[in-house]
């Protein structure tokens, strides 16, 4: 038993040591202070501003060298996703789950690139919006009821569209898989401008969707004369009567959700995308209460060829991306820069994937060290990794090469002025300037 561990451990640290090689190669200009950027964000838990890292054990060079890595670096996004998949090429069938989040920058008003984001609230009555840049990320989940996800691409939204961003990825990551994935989308991407893009894509995908949805279904028959209809009979969620019998209704006791009533449409569609038919299933759960958190009923939808037999139980196992976006702002401090251009938040940003993977790599050889108040944990989640990885770092080393002196800087030229950064306007989606529109239409109005 001993040997084995043993040598199951020395595999493990061999890998870890193997990636992070890896990815040092790849991390283009300024690599030694960026990887060593990414050890002292695992060193250092608690800080207040970006600079601080720079006071890390792991970083042996000077606090100025922490800006020029986010200036000069140029990380290959795409080879750090392909090294990211070489580590999850044992699994038969990759779960993929896709989600978006916001950095804000509410004050930044020389950030160019700005606009208005979607920012979950617990308030009641508070506005989910904010102010900053979004981020599309796409994330393997490797493993059931955990809360790991594994980001394989984080980047920003350039054209103001998520869906548009999201089904790029992953015809990205599909260009590298083998086999057919398995991806889960939130209600965001339950519409029919996702599933036309991503209709010619080998991946088989479950979205929820919104309950004022209306549908359609086959196409309605030919009434003997005029021209054939493309239309189908009208199927909406709010309205029971527009329901014809399900092609399968199940009653179970779920082990999560308790008893549910499952009904099960086949060959739906969205009016706008005719082209793309999906299998719709309707959730009932006579024991909740019907709230937002805890809806008494559930729509989602799937397409593929290759869908389990109970598609949707699957869909719980995405949440461990929204755990992610916490964890990244949270523990490893994605948000906390004020950098000056979107560009030093993208090379920051592909800095955060690189992290969660080397906490999974690592998380075979990591003990566990609570906190006095924290209980022991049998699989360790990712912030309990990083609270034992700072041993692990040490004994492994770095491939980052030690800083050598350059001398002093010149500093800023005598008589040069200084001028101040120009002031950038947000970006505002087409919806947005229409409904601005018509608001100031209706003002004018009734002062006319």
């Amino acid at each position: 038993m001993s040997r084995k561990h043993n040598s199951t451990a020395a595999e493990d640290f061999s890998k870890l040591i193997q990636f992070r090689q890896a990815a040092y190669g790849v991390l283009g200009n300024a690599r030694d202070a960026m990887f060593e950027l990414t050890d002292a964000v695992l060193q250092m838990r608690h800080v207040q501003s970006f600079v601080e890292l720079s006071c890390a054990p792991a970083f042996r060079r000077r606090w100025p060298s922490a800006y020029e890595a986010l200036q000069d670096g140029r990380p290959d996004r795409i080879r750090l996703m392909e090294l990211y998949l070489a580590q999850v090429q044992e699994k038969e069938r990759l779960i993929l789950a896709g989600d978006h989040t916001a950095w804000e920058r509410l004050y930044a008003e020389t950030l160019f690139g700005r606009s208005y984001q979607h920012q979950p609230t617990p308030i009641p009555g508070r506005r989910p919006v904010t102010i900053g840049h979004g981020y599309s990320t796409l994330a393997v989940i490797p493993e059931p009821h955990s809360s790991w996800a594994l980001p394989l691409l984080h980047e920003r939204i350039t054209d103001q569209k998520p869906i548009l961003k999201a089904s790029q990825q992953l015809r990205a990551v599909c260009k590298c898989l083998k086999v057919r994935p398995l991806t889960l989308w939130d209600s965001e991407y339950g519409c029919a401008v996702f599933l036309q893009e991503t209709a010619d894509l080998p991946a088989d995908k479950i979205f929820r969707l919104r309950g004022n949805l209306s549908l359609e279904g086959p196409t309605k028959p030919y009434r003997g004369r005029g021209a054939y209809p493309k239309r189908g009979v009208k199927f909406s969620f709010r309205d029971p009567t527009t329901w014809w019998t399900p092609d399968l209704i199940l009653e179970t006791e779920d082990p999560e959700f308790g008893f549910v009533i499952i009904r099960l449409w086949k060959g739906l569609r969205f009016r706008q995308a005719p082209d793309c038919r999906m299998d719709v299933v309707q959730i009932e759960r006579p024991q909740a209460p019907g709230t937002r958190r805890k809806p008494r009923i559930l729509w989602m939808g799937a397409t593929g060829e290759t869908l389990p037999e109970y598609w949707w139980r699957y869909y719980a196992q995405r949440y461990p991306v929204d755990h992610w976006n916490r964890f990244a702002k949270g523990r490893l401090h994605w948000t906390l820069p004020h950098l000056a251009t979107p560009e030093q938040g993208d090379r920051w940003s592909d800095l955060m994937p690189f992290i969660t993977w080397e906490l999974w790599l690592a998380r075979p050889i990591v003990a566990d060290k609570p906190l006095p108040w924290q209980k022991p944990q049998a699989n360790l989640s990712p912030g309990r990794v990083c609270m034992g990885l700072e041993a692990i770092l040490a004994r492994i080393g770095t491939p980052a090469c030690v800083p050598k002196p350059r001398g002093n800087s010149p500093g800023w030229p005598k008589g040069k002025l200084r001028q101040p950064r120009p002031l950038f306007e947000l970006i505002r989606s087409e919806q947005w300037k229409r409904i601005r529109d018509r608001r100031r239409a209706q003002i004018h109005h009734k002062a006319a």
